[in-house]
């Protein structure tokens, strides 16, 4: 877990520092994101009782995935130490609370935690992940596919408006879905070969 975590945290500084080179020092809201991430999950789920509705799961871990990486960068300090962080959070996701929520009430226990605190609990995140039936090897592999997916974007042209989001007819997210079924998350070359799939299926 430890490794995974450290792995992680890289990953998301450098996509961080793709944004802003000193991204750290800019005190970005990254709590907004993550409750309103929150409320996308929340649509993706369902919540309206007036209406038929049945819960996308598969698009409920996603945005589960997408509250990670701002969870992540909001634990960043200046002073932060990549090991020291990962241990901490290895600490927390072990220790965190066996509160059995369903998925609303684990969502907004996160955005409300988000929202008082203005920063990221990894204790609320554990049990939204448990409640969304994601295992921690889970929350890796998407992390990893999500952040490749989100770094051959800016390669691509994404920040210029150049980048073709859809591919046959159908969007990124879902190529990158097919490809982690059949690419092998042990390899230690596992983000190179998400990057080298995309890369050879993308038509741009």
């Amino acid at each position: 877990m430890h490794q995974a975590l450290e792995t992680m945290l890289s990953m998301q500084h450098r996509m961080n520092a793709r944004v802003h080179q000193d991204w750290i020092n800019q005190n970005f809201e990254w709590y907004r994101a993550i409750w309103i991430e929150c409320g996308e999950l929340m649509d993706h789920f369902g919540y309206k009782w007036w209406k038929k509705q049945e819960p996308d799961m598969s698009q409920v871990r996603l945005e589960v995935i997408d509250i990670w990486h701002f969870g992540l960068s909001a634990l960043f300090l200046p002073t932060t130490d990549i090991p020291e962080l990962a241990e901490h959070i290895a600490s927390e996701l072990q220790t965190a609370s066996d509160q059995v929520l369903g998925v609303r009430e684990a969502t907004e226990a996160l955005a409300m935690d988000s929202l008082q605190s203005q920063s990221f609990s990894v204790a609320q995140f554990a049990i939204l992940m448990h409640a969304c039936d994601l295992s921690f090897d889970d929350l890796y592999r998407h992390y990893v596919g999500k952040n490749v997916l989100n770094f051959f974007r800016q390669d691509h042209g994404y920040k210029e408006g150049s980048y073709k989001k859809e591919w046959n007819g159908r969007e990124d997210n879902e190529h990158l879905s097919e490809l982690m079924e059949v690419l092998d998350s042990e390899s230690n070359d596992f983000p190179t070969d998400v990057y080298d799939a995309l890369k050879a299926k993308y038509p741009g």
